[in-house]
């Protein structure tokens, strides 16, 4: 399995860095369906940055309904429509609310999208925290965390060519975190301070603590603000966008 960071920033682009967005493909070849977890507003850029082929993009699997999350969906199902040619269905898996949030989301930002008549099909799946469900291959489970976005947060348990990917999404610390990242081949976190208490956010030196617990095969801090790219790894891979990981 390969994953590429193509966005790796905080809301505010801190660092010059992409919205959230991480391109798994489970084949490592370049030659099977991919997905992306989570599609921030800039993601569309970053992948056109990063050589990452659109139509292989079988699923995009969201962890919460914030811009720097989920923005990015309306460019690239545009994208597919109007330049890459897309005939492929895409499937995007998130929180109760996703179906009515995305074409809103299109029709603010292009009106008439949201219905307009497309080479491929789009289809929505809404997660409930607690219930795995599969999608192009793809084991899914999401957990409730705490971060207002008009809908539920989530941390999502990814499994798929026998690996594990979690990540926590944005969230200030619940102990749902633990089971989410359990043993996982890479578990993905924000670490958006390094001790500093942010309401909703989650700082390095709590997540430190409860790491043992926690016990993944590899940590990346991700959704850093300015201190915390600042501050020297410790335990830890400090994401940075266009980063590749093997698992």
């Amino acid at each position: 399995m390969r994953l590429q960071v193509l966005g790796c920033g905080d809301a505010f682009g801190s660092g010059g860095r992409f919205n959230t967005c991480f391109h798994v493909d489970p084949s490592a070849g370049g030659d099977g369906d991919a997905f992306l977890i989570d599609c921030g507003a800039s993601s569309l850029i970053a992948i056109r940055r990063f050589g990452v082929d659109p139509n292989r993009i079988r699923s995009v699997f969201l962890t919460h309904l914030h811009g720097d999350h989920f923005g990015g969906l309306p460019w690239l199902i545009l994208d597919g429509q109007l330049v890459s040619g897309r005939t492929r269905p895409l499937t995007v898996v998130g929180p109760p609310g996703t179906a009515e949030r995305l074409p809103a989301a299109m029709e603010v930002l292009f009106p008439g999208s949201s219905t307009a008549e497309r080479r491929f099909a789009v289809e929505v799946v809404e997660i409930e925290a607690g219930r795995p469900i599969e999608v192009a291959g793809v084991s899914v489970t999401a957990f409730i965390m705490r971060h207002p976005s008009g809908a539920p947060a989530h941390a999502l348990r990814i499994e798929s060519a026998g690996r594990v990917v979690s990540y926590t999404g944005d969230t200030e610390w619940v102990e749902d975190i633990v089971a989410a990242g359990r043993g996982a081949d890479l578990m993905i976190a924000e670490g958006y301070t390094v001790e500093r208490p942010v309401k909703f956010h989650l700082d390095w030196a709590t997540l430190k603590r409860r790491l043992p617990e926690i016990g993944p095969k590899r940590l990346m801090l991700t959704h850093m603000s300015p201190e915390m790219i600042a501050h020297p790894p410790d335990g830890y891979i400090a994401a940075e966008d266009g980063l590749v990981v093997a698992l």
